[in-house]
């Protein structure tokens, strides 16, 4: 991970995104966006935030395929074009 210095939390990159699990709490789908943890979660909880969020009671979860479509990453094909 790279330092995103004007946040002092770490950036994710493109192989952070792709690791990620099905659901990342709103704090980590921020940090892929570069904005902070409190703007995140302003933003989750007026219904604003930039990708998908599911609300599982009082937490947050934000959809990580959602995520990668906004941003635009790809998932990598996992299997060769047949010949």
């Amino acid at each position: 991970m790279t330092e995103d210095t004007s946040h002092g939390a770490e950036a994710l990159t493109v192989g952070d995104l792709l690791a990620l699990p099905a659901t990342v709490n709103v704090e980590t789908a921020g940090r892929a966006f570069g904005i902070g943890r409190t703007t995140a979660y302003q933003l989750a909880r007026t219904g604003k935030f930039p990708c998908q969020v599911v609300r599982a009671g009082r937490a947050f979860r934000v959809v990580t395929a959602d995520l990668r479509r906004v941003l635009g990453v790809e998932q990598p094909n996992e299997q060769a074009p047949a010949a």
